[in-house]
């Protein structure tokens, strides 16, 4: 007797595929509700971890960094992000969430409703090994057995 049929790489790239469109389709509408394109939204939430130099912030967004100058000069003039020299390059200009920034990266996340539900029917030992999975896949895969 066996158990139920192994899910393969293409299985699973496929509900990676739906479950990010999902996630980014709730993302959208979300940011869309604090008058913020998907690409504004995204780079508040990028700067949610850290200031960023303009090229980094371009390079994590995969965007041109002149489309990047146009998507931070509309968050500035709006004040949920400044733009400050380096400390270590005073030629490189590193963007900083504001307090506002803060906020309304916030509230995107607290009305991405459809995203928070589903992952609020997982138990917490479903949660962590979510997390666990999410984490070995994209964040910090093991080097490739060079046995």
């Amino acid at each position: 007797m066996s158990g139920p049929p192994r899910v393969d790489t293409a299985q699973l790239m496929e509900l990676l595929s739906v479950s990010l469109r999902a996630y980014y389709g709730d993302f959208t509408v979300a940011a869309a509700s604090e008058n913020l394109t998907a690409s504004q939204g995204k780079a508040l939430t990028v700067l949610r971890r850290g200031p960023a130099a303009m090229r980094a912030l371009a390079d994590t967004l995969t965007c041109d960094a002149s489309n990047m100058t146009g998507i931070v000069d509309r968050l500035e003039k709006r004040g949920l992000v400044r733009r400050e020299a380096s400390a270590s390059d005073r030629r490189v200009k590193n963007v900083v969430l504001t307090a506002e920034g803060e906020r309304v990266t916030d509230a995107i996340r607290a009305k991405m409703r459809a995203t928070r539900e589903g992952l609020d029917r997982l138990s917490d030992q479903d949660r962590d090994c979510l997390y666990a999975l999410l984490e070995r896949v994209f964040i910090s895969p093991s080097p490739p057995d060079r046995g």
